[in-house]
């Protein structure tokens, strides 16, 4: 699907802030297409850039709370898989419509289940909203499972390109799922680590924007 991707398996957790400037800081230098995989240090709730951070935080339940620079609604952290999809603004996959690469990676998503022998499917429409937790309402191009929406995302177009930031909702993928997703988003991939410059510019980018009461509580 994509030409050229680089693959982070981000093992050590870390929190909810640095989460999200992370895939800041790799979005901002993004020489090629990015595929990071992440993890939380205690369990957490991320909710969209527009969302309420009162209606986030009744939903909390003690977990640590992150405004997302996406969109979307409230998601729960810590038993699921969490990743995010960069495309820098050079890269042609960018000229595709929001929809196309949403769908475009939930639909690699499902194969890479389906090569775990997990069937799922995409939704053709979405399905009226009755709740602001984000899988409580399948929207088109959202993957179902036995039932139940599995996956769902949300992106932010920037002068640098775009982030994807999705989840899914199971806790027992096996470790080759992983491999298996990056494979089918592009052949050949390249596994790369975050670097002590990237880190260095995240946890400031942590400090002084996701982690703050400002950026928190702005709506």
């Amino acid at each position: 699907m994509l030409g050229e991707l680089h693959v982070y398996d981000d093992l050590e957790p870390k929190s909810a802030a640095l989460n999200m400037a992370i895939d800041e800081a790799l979005l901002t230098d993004a020489a090629a297409p990015i595929l990071r995989f992440y993890r939380w240090r205690q369990p957490s709730l991320s909710f969209g850039y527009f969302g309420l951070y009162a209606e986030a935080a009744r939903q909390a339940n003690e977990r640590e709370i992150v405004r997302r620079w996406t969109g979307g609604g409230i998601v729960p952290h810590g038993d699921d898989l969490t990743y995010s999809v960069i495309i820098p603004k050079a890269n042609p996959f960018l000229a595709k419509s929001s929809l196309e690469i949403y769908a475009s990676v939930h639909d690699a998503i499902r194969r890479a289940l389906e090569s775990n022998n997990i069937a799922a499917a995409l939704v053709n429409e979405a399905a009226p909203k009755t709740s602001d937790h984000c899988f409580a309402n399948a929207v088109r191009a959202d993957l179902m499972s036995a039932g139940r929406k599995i996956a769902g995302a949300a992106h932010r177009r920037s002068r640098a390109g775009l982030l994807h930031q999705g989840s899914i909702q199971r806790h027992d993928l096996p470790d080759r799922f992983r491999r298996d997703l990056a494979a089918t988003l592009c052949e050949r991939y390249e596994t790369r680590s975050l670097s002590s410059e990237l880190m260095e510019r995240a946890t400031l980018i942590a400090a002084t924007k996701y982690g703050t009461p400002e950026w928190l509580r702005r709506r």
